[in-house]
Parts: C-alpha cells; structure tokens; sequence
C-alpha cells in the first residue's frame, strides 16, 4: 500500500527557505495565484516557480492550472504530518528536562 503521508525530510527540506516560509504563510490564509504569491518576492517568476515545486514536492502545496491562471491551495495533511512530530518531541525533551531537573534537586538535597 502506497504512503499517503507527506515525507517530513521533503517537508522540512522545503520549509527551510524563508521564502518558501513566507509563501506557505501566505497560502494559510486562502489560496492564491502564482502570480499573487509572486507579487511581493524579489525574484523573476521562474524563481518563484521552482520554489513552488519544492512546496508541492515537500506535499505543502497543491495547485491547478484552469485557464492560463495556476491557483496554489496549501496541503495541510504536510503541515500536520510536521506539527505532530515536533509535537512528539517536544513532548519526549520536556519530559528529558523534567527528570533532570528532579535528580539536580535531589542532589541539591543530599548535599544539604
């Protein structure tokens, strides 16, 4: 059976780009045109293109061609895929760090 899930390396890999970050931002509050998403970048539309790949590679971001207008749709099963793994680990150092602080405490204790 094929994975449905988005793979995280893929995902991370294409959140590491601030301008792929600032894309994804955009695309949170509703879908958008390439051209739109192009608007405020300091970059040629090729650019902007190839970046866009990279979200839809990492499962970010999905678009369609209707006309001669591609409308970009942001993925969200990628963006919970990420949040439930740093969830995860946020979870298992909290815990790390909550022992420690406890045996630092105790030994504070036993030397008292």
């Amino acid at each position: 059976m094929l994975n449905q899930e988005p793979s995280l390396d893929r995902v991370f890999q294409a959140l590491a780009d601030p301008t792929r970050r600032a894309m994804v931002e955009r695309l949170t509050r509703g879908p958008a045109s390439v051209s739109e998403l192009a608007k405020p970048l300091p970059m040629s539309l090729p650019a902007v293109v190839q970046h866009l790949q990279v979200l839809e590679a990492g499962g970010l971001v999905r678009s369609e061609k209707v006309g001669r207008v591609r409308t970009c749709r942001i993925e969200p099963i990628a963006l919970r895929a990420a949040e439930n793994w740093l969830g995860a680990q946020r979870t298992t150092w909290e815990s790390r760090l909550d022992r420690l602080g406890d045996l630092l405490a105790d030994d504070h204790k036993n030397k008292d």
